[in-house]
């Protein structure tokens, strides 16, 4: 299993950015995606998962209404879409999968909400 995740950066309050992720190493139509994030001194807490067909979508009270989770099962890839971004979204960003009841994670992307 192997995830892949990209498009971190730093953003000004109110701005937007698009993580994606890219997997391979499994039947990535088969499983639940989920985003989760880790702030400097906190716990990972999760943003947001997708179901394996993406017909169903949940997420965070902290991020409802401003970020999407989408997926394309033909390329392997998962994406957060981050809308109104606010200083405290600022985090590592992780994309993650649990097959056989063992989750795997990506290496992880930074986002920074700063003026």
């Amino acid at each position: 299993v192997h995830l892949v995740e990209s498009g971190g950066g730093l953003v000004q309050p109110g701005g937007s950015l698009r993580l994606s992720c890219a997997a391979s190493g499994f039947t990535f139509s088969s499983y639940r995606m989920s985003w989760y994030r880790q702030a400097p001194g906190k716990e990972r807490e999760l943003v947001a998962i997708i179901t394996s067909g993406g017909g169903s979508t949940n997420y965070a009270d902290s991020v409802k209404g401003r970020f999407t989770i989408s997926r394309d099962n033909a390329k392997n890839t998962v994406w957060l879409q981050m809308n109104s971004l606010k200083a405290e979204d600022t985090a590592v960003y992780y994309c993650g999968a649990q097959i056989s009841a063992r989750w795997y994670w990506g290496q992880g992307t930074q986002v920074t909400v700063s003026s």
